[in-house]
């Protein structure tokens, strides 16, 4: 369903993935610390096709800066893309000018029982508010109008509000869409994962719901709406869930008790980390990327519930990021690469196809930085080893790009 266009190599190993919502931007988290952003070509019709030997664009470093002492562990750009969000292990959140990449705010990540608490995740569900989840289960709520309108080095900044959905850290957020009634247009609950559990929290309410124990570790989620029901009505809206074990989880809105259907995407239980919706307009229905530990990517067509196409982003790593940007190409990064997907010419031939993929289908039922960090590389700690274990992305060897695809991009800035 999709090509390979480019890859393009990192220098360390990637642990966080943002992608602009309104520009052919990239930023990549690393586990040295650094953050760099990436700006990619503008998109073109039959880009493949129309590609010269040299290349069809330049993927331009726009800057890159050490950012956080320790590992970055999470990305997030504000809802204009204008401020670029990061979450290290040194217990910092920085928030930079996306275009220069100069730090204009940081929060101190709140303390437990005097301890660190180190953030695992990062999303700006307005321009007002900012979510921020943290290994001891915590999920904080900042109103961005308070304290980060400072341009001051550092901001004294605490959450309005601190929830505990899970009993173990954040897997994956994933906002619900504003109500009708809505007067801002931006969501106000969203949905999380964690360890066994599937949790609703409200910005105003708190927790509201929570799932009976899945016995199965959930790690990545994504909202699929428009759906048609089973009665046969349209407007069935669901939120998918990936699990430990290489299975979906259907969960009807509103119905959040207990899963409503189940999806095998890998019968060798590889999990499932990383999903995103893929855009209106690819391929044939409503159909979810899924990012695995073994380094595949899988399409899977939602409402047939069958895997329709599978690329393979690393040998050996495991899918860190997995998203679109605005110009319609997937990139996916993981170990030390990311790579630029373009939708393939017969694509449309292939949405047509009903057919699951090795037998997997439906189981019903159940720049300037600013910044005092800009201090050389240093070598991964014992603390980033322990990080990469808990992300459950295993390290079998070294993993250069294995795939033998010829990238049909240049590169500037790379070092």
């Amino acid at each position: 369903m999709f090509d390979t266009i480019c890859t393009l190599p990192l220098p360390s190993d990637l642990f966080a993935q943002a992608i602009h919502p309104v520009l052919p931007l990239l930023a990549v988290g690393l586990a040295s610390g650094h953050v760099q952003t990436y700006r990619l070509p503008p998109t073109t019709s039959s880009l493949t096709q129309s590609a010269p030997k040299n290349g069809c664009g330049t993927i331009e470093k726009s800057w890159r800066t050490k950012r956080h002492k320790g590992s970055c562990r999470s990305l997030a750009f504000s809802a204009d893309g204008d401020v670029l969000f990061s979450a290290g292990t040194d217990g910092i959140v920085k928030a930079a000018r996306t275009e220069t990449g100069r730090v204009e705010a940081k929060i101190g990540v709140p303390l437990v029982h005097a301890t660190p608490d180190a953030p695992c995740l990062l999303h700006a569900l307005s321009p007002q508010t900012l979510l921020l989840a943290t290994d001891s289960g915590a999920l904080h709520i900042y109103d961005l109008r308070i304290g980060l309108k400072s341009s001051t080095v550092a901001v004294e900044s605490k959450p309005q509000a601190t929830h505990h959905p899970h009993d173990d850290y954040v897997s994956s957020l994933t906002p619900l869409p504003p109500t009708a009634a809505s007067t801002s247009g931006f969501p106000k609950q969203w949905v999380t994962t964690g360890g066994t559990t599937l949790a609703v929290t409200d910005l105003r309410r708190g927790v509201l719901a929570r799932s009976e124990d899945q016995e199965e570790e959930l790690l990545s989620s994504v909202y699929v709406g428009g759906l048609t029901s089973k009665r046969g009505r349209v407007g069935g809206d669901k939120v998918l869930a990936g699990g430990g074990s290489g299975v979906l989880t259907l969960w009807d809105k509103g119905a959040w008790d207990d899963q409503d259907g189940r999806i095998i995407v890998d019968s060798g239980k590889e999990s499932l980390d990383v999903l995103a919706m893929v855009p209106d307009g690819l391929g044939e229905g409503s159909c979810v990327a899924v990012g695995m530990a073994d380094g595949r990517v899988k399409i899977v067509r939602v409402g047939t519930n069958k895997v329709v196409g599978e690329m393979r982003h690393d040998e050996v790593e495991g899918v860190v990021g997995l998203g679109f940007e605005v110009g319609g190409r997937m990139v996916s990064g993981g170990g030390q690469v990311v790579k630029v997907w373009q939708e393939s010419a017969d694509m449309e031939e292939d949405a047509g196809e009903d057919e699951g993929v090795d037998g997997v289908g439906l189981e019903k039922g159940a720049g300037s930085d600013g910044d005092e960090d800009s201090e050389e590389d240093e070598e991964s700690s014992e603390g980033e080893e322990q990080e990469r274990k808990r992300r459950k992305k295993s390290k079998r060897a070294n993993g250069n790009d294995r795939s033998g695809r010829k990238g049909l991009m240049q590169f500037t800035g790379i070092d």
